[in-house]
């Protein structure tokens, strides 16, 4: 896998290289201090194009917010994943809407390549402390895993097979919510935990393929495209 590390401190670019090239989960292609920098640097070469993009949020200049619009204005396959000091709702939500691949928080170094492995393998990744900050902002009392809660920034990982509205969102009205069954209703609200198949199906005592089935039947029953875009409607609708 190739990536870019971008960040306004130049340790963090140079510690984050070491980590991800000595454990073999990534090569750095390249490094940039501010966001017009990386946008320059990536459409410099279209070898420069890096598998997944970690870049960080505030930044002199241009941050990573609008460097991040910039490169998926001209290339909509670009897998950005943010790295950041700031949990505010707001950045999450605008990180999200620009078609982000991840989210996480600077607290363990460690979670940055199973998070770039996870983009690679077509998941939307956030870390604990981000799916916990969602939930809040909408009065969900929706528990991370049992992973998360040992880990502040654990990972919480969303299959995803199709795109985003344009929005970023899932617009799902709180009253589409009470056309779902019970166990339609505890099939979603662990997939907004975060929890795969095999997990969904432990907790309610249903097989794999009966979760997978269910799953197909909510989406459908919410005109959603998929699990990740049911995760976000289910915060954002307060659900419980």
């Amino acid at each position: 896998m190739k990536t870019a590390i971008v960040d306004d401190d130049p340790i963090v670019c140079s510690s984050l290289t070491t980590i991800l090239e000595a454990t073999n989960a990534a090569e750095v292609l390249w490094t940039a201090n501010d966001g017009e920098t990386a946008v320059t640097k990536y459409f410099d070469n279209p070898a420069n194009h890096p598998d997944v993009l970690l870049i960080d949020i505030q930044m002199p200049g241009v941050d990573g917010l609008e460097a991040a619009r910039r490169i998926l204005g001209r290339d909509k396959a670009a897998r950005i994943l943010f790295l950041t000091t700031f949990d505010d709702k707001e950045c999450i939500d605008q990180a999200i809407a620009l078609g982000a691949k991840g989210y996480l928080i600077k607290q363990d170094a460690a979670s940055v390549g199973p998070a770039l492995q996870a983009v690679m393998a077509g998941q939307v990744v956030l870390g604990a402390q981000v799916l916990g900050k969602l939930s809040a902002a909408n009065g969900s009392n929706i528990n991370t895993s049992s992973e998360a809660k040992r880990n502040a920034d654990s990972l919480t990982s969303f299959n995803t097979s199709s795109t985003m509205p344009s929005d970023g969102f899932a617009s799902v009205p709180v009253s589409a919510f009470s056309t779902l069954s019970p166990r339609e209703r505890d099939i979603a609200r662990l997939v907004a935990q975060g929890l795969d198949n095999r997990d969904i199906a432990a907790q309610l005592y249903l097989s794999e393929g009966t979760i997978r089935n269910r799953i197909t039947d909510i989406l459908d029953k919410l005109s959603l495209a998929n699990r990740t875009q049911l995760a976000i409607a289910w915060l954002n609708a307060g659900q419980r």
